[in-house]
């Protein structure tokens, strides 16, 4: 009786230990998360006809470190993106092409902001889920 609960007991540890070491090998390459932002809404075109950008912003993130950056600082975020859209024109948001060079330029942005505030830019990557232009 006695040798059987010692092995159950040894049995138990050690599914525990292998249980943490597999936790221990997990590495932040794995970790991959979106950050959906709110839609953003603003004039653009400068002078003359009032036209609007209407966009959805989701962030990619490789780490828990970079997720607690972005929503630490998304007010800064969300300031710096709605002056980048409102600072275009017709003729820099007419293709989806041009779509995709402003989502980079706004990915930079968000990684400036990081990096001035963190040291570190956190963010691989940034997509506009939706893009209505008025």
């Amino acid at each position: 009786m006695l040798k059987r609960l010692v092995l159950l007991i040894f049995m138990t540890l050690s599914v525990q230990l292998a249980w943490a070491e597999g936790d221990e090998n997990k590495t932040t390459e794995d970790y991959v998360n979106y950050i959906e932002l709110k839609p953003f809404v603003t004039n653009f075109g400068g002078v003359g006809k009032t036209r609007f950008l209407k966009c959805e912003v989701t962030i990619q993130v490789s780490s828990e470190a970079a997720h607690h950056a972005v929503n630490h600082h998304m007010a800064h975020i969300r300031n710096d993106i709605v002056f980048l859209l409102s600072a275009q024109t017709d003729d820099d948001v007419g293709t989806v092409e041009l779509q995709q060079a402003l989502s980079k330029k706004a990915l930079k942005k968000v990684q400036n902001i990081l990096v001035e505030e963190e040291g570190e830019g956190f963010v691989s990557d940034l997509f506009f889920t939706s893009f209505v232009v008025q």
